[in-house]
């Protein structure tokens, strides 16, 4: 049975990855698409998301959200993911107007409401949409069967030395999830380090099919962290773990985000030993199932 899935995101080439498998897979069903600004700015990040839901032909609705932080200044990846969002592949040009004029956390809300179960939120992006929603409808709250987020760290950062970039863009609303006490799963930056994937990796499956020529040449793109020796895909990571947990460690924890520190703002702080755990933390993969299980994935895809 198909998993009901909400993806928020700020595409973003390892969005681009997450999204695909997503879109294609039996084992979802992607009830819809809401941007958020963060990688680049909300305008780049809905084009984006309205590329890839067209070069899969699926009429998953796409919603735009937060233009910017809750507190913050607005920072970009673009010197990691191009100035459009997705550099790499040319992709057909797309008519924005197809989107509606409602915004995102009102979608959300309407598609919580509607579903038969609990929806699952997949949060790929900085978090303010989702702080928006739980703070705006908190009624929502019992519809939401977890959040899966891709953000933060239990060691070190790569926006700061000790903040990953989704949690640094919006620490305020970072908090407000992480405080919200529904179930959520942090995938940070300790597993994506982990479980990188070497170009060679990347060379063997650029002619599987149309969809893994589309990520070869987006990759080929990407300026991740240790991009001279491998590629770090860090979101994709959400998709793949929603598939199989057992293949990945996972750890109990308490996660706060720190607010206020002059030189760790945005950091998230994880105790493995607080007795008050309020995510569960996937640290690292069991072996290289990861890519095998990413092969398989990409090998269903058009």
């Amino acid at each position: 049975m198909s998993i009901p899935i909400i993806i928020d995101t700020d595409p973003g080439i390892d969005d681009a990855a997450a999204i695909s498998l997503a879109l294609s897979l039996n084992d979802f069903e992607v009830k819809m698409i809401s941007t958020v600004n963060g990688n680049v700015n909300i305008d780049k990040t809905t084009t984006n998301a309205l590329k890839l839901v067209e070069f899969f032909n699926t009429n998953t609705p796409v919603y735009r959200g937060a233009s910017q932080p809750l507190v913050n200044n607005i920072v970009d990846a673009s010197e990691v993911h191009g100035e459009s969002g997705l550099a790499g592949y040319d992709f057909p040009n797309v008519d924005n107007n197809v989107i509606s004029n409602q915004h995102a956390i009102t979608a959300i809300k309407s598609t919580l409401e509607n579903s038969i179960e609990p929806v699952t939120i997949v949060a790929i992006g900085p978090l303010t949409n989702i702080a928006l929603l739980l703070t705006t409808y908190p009624e929502v709250k019992p519809l939401i069967k977890e959040i899966i987020l891709m953000g933060g760290s239990a060691s070190r950062g790569n926006i700061t030395p000790l903040a990953e970039f989704n949690i640094y863009c919006d620490p305020e609303a970072a908090n407000i999830v992480f405080n919200s006490e529904l179930k959520l799963t942090m995938i940070g930056l300790d597993l994506a380090r982990e479980a990188s994937f070497d170009h060679s990796f990347i060379e063997n499956f650029k002619h599987l099919n149309k969809t893994s020529d589309m990520l070869y040449h987006l990759f080929k793109h990407y300026r991740s962290e240790d991009f001279e020796t491998q590629v770090n895909i860090y979101d994709v990571f959400t998709i793949l773990y929603l598939l199989k947990p057992s293949y990945f460690k996972s750890y109990e924890a308490l996660v706060k985000v720190e607010l206020t520190g002059t030189f760790t703002r945005g950091a998230t702080v994880v105790d493995f030993e607080s007795k008050q755990a309020n995510c569960i933390v996937v640290q690292s993969p069991i072996a290289s199932l990861y890519k095998e299980l990413f092969i398989q994935s990409l090998e269903q895809c058009i």
